[in-house]
């Protein structure tokens, strides 16, 4: 976590300015940070082998990993026909495993209150639907990936929504929440940037100081879960959603 902050605080308080003063922080050190947390990621899986967390953590890891893989298409590190769609469909991916992730906990240790649940999942729909309308689709002549954005932006609403649920149930998952919301926040940032032609100074330093974060809370959501598979109630595997006790 150090090195992830040396990386990216690091990055934005000694880095130049680019010619249109839109960020300081150096591709190399967005690109450094971001790799930390799938080394961060992997190696919470490594030590959550043998607990009844492994498959969160691993899901985890692996939507940081594909997270990683967008950072170096949008930066055009990896070459791609189409960065941007590129740089959507491996978020895309990333986010079908947090969701995964996410669900596959729910279920396993008795997070089912369909309110807290569905109501924060509809509420956070809403707020994708929304940021989608105003930000990429309103005053546009809409192409491909205006239409694309609409999906990506209901499955980042999907990763908030399924945390905002858990962390009304169980406080010690209000982090994984943020995370969630930060990520959609940043990336309403960035459509705006791309499809409205949103600018303020430094703007592409706002988009990776709300970004950074946002996935290093979702990484470190593993612990929160940690703590609570230490001391819930575990359901039990199958379609069988009564609790037992963990000793």
């Amino acid at each position: 976590m150090v090195l992830w902050a040396l990386f990216l605080f690091g990055g934005f308080l000694f880095g130049a300015p680019d010619a249109s003063y839109s960020h300081r922080m150096p591709t190399w050190t967005r690109m450094a940070s971001s790799f930390t947390l799938v080394v961060a990621g992997w190696s919470w899986f490594v030590f959550s082998r043998g607990r009844q967390v492994d498959r969160y953590a691993m899901f985890i890891a692996l939507g940081m990993t594909f997270g990683f893989l967008g950072d170096l298409f949008l930066a055009s590190v990896l070459p791609a026909p189409n960065r941007v769609l590129t740089g959507i469909g491996a978020f895309a991916v990333g986010h079908i495993f947090y969701i995964v992730a996410i669900s596959g906990f729910i279920r396993r240790f008795a997070f089912g209150a369909p309110l807290p649940r569905w109501g924060m999942l509809a509420l956070w729909w809403l707020i994708g639907l929304a940021g989608w309308f105003f930000v990429v689709f309103r005053g546009q002549d809409p192409t491909i990936v205006h239409w694309v954005a609409l999906p990506y932006a209901l499955l980042l609403a999907s990763t908030a929504g399924l945390g905002s649920g858990l962390a009304v149930q169980d406080r010690r998952f209000v982090a994984l929440a943020l995370g969630g919301a930060l990520f959609l926040l940043s990336d309403l940032i960035l459509a705006g940037d791309m499809f409205s032609d949103l600018y303020f100074r430094l703007i592409g330093d706002v988009v990776w100081l709300t970004y950074g974060p946002a996935q290093l809370l979702i990484v470190y959501s593993i612990g929160a879960a940690w703590s609570r598979a230490d001391s819930g109630l575990l359901v039990t595997e199958g379609d069988d959603m009564s609790a037992s006790s963990i000793p």
